[in-house]
């Protein structure tokens, strides 16, 4: 899976919210001032290339699908933040935030709430 730009993961994030679109689609969840159509619609093309999204023709116009669902490019890009940046530890990326005092006392206490849910599944 290749890496995105920012304003491809930009661009994804609103096809992974609207699923099937057109580029018009895309355009207006910008806020104001919104990107011209033509760059969003490069930005899509390049989506494609990558692999990202199907084109279908729908008279003169395309319906663009999301074809890599949102929580397998998270899943795969986390794990290479994780493996690059905190030596494949997700205890040191959490304590990175925490000393950051980027999570709460509270939101580490959801953490440990969610592991332990997770583990008895």
């Amino acid at each position: 899976m290749e890496r995105l730009t920012i304003q491809e993961e930009e661009v994804m994030l609103y096809i992974w919210e609207l699923g099937n679109c057109v580029v018009k689609d895309i355009v207006s969840k910008f806020p104001e001032p919104q990107p011209p159509y033509t760059t969003v619609a490069s930005i899509v093309n390049n989506l494609k290339r990558k692999g990202y999204v199907e084109a279908k023709r729908f008279g003169n116009t395309y319906m663009y699908t999301p074809l890599i669902p949102q929580g397998e490019y998270k899943r795969t890009f986390m794990k290479g933040v994780v493996r690059n940046y905190f030596a494949n530890s997700y205890k040191e990326m959490v304590s990175f935030f925490a000393k950051e005092q980027k999570l709460s006392a509270d939101d580490l206490k959801d953490i440990i709430d969610l592991i332990e849910k997770g583990k008895e599944e």
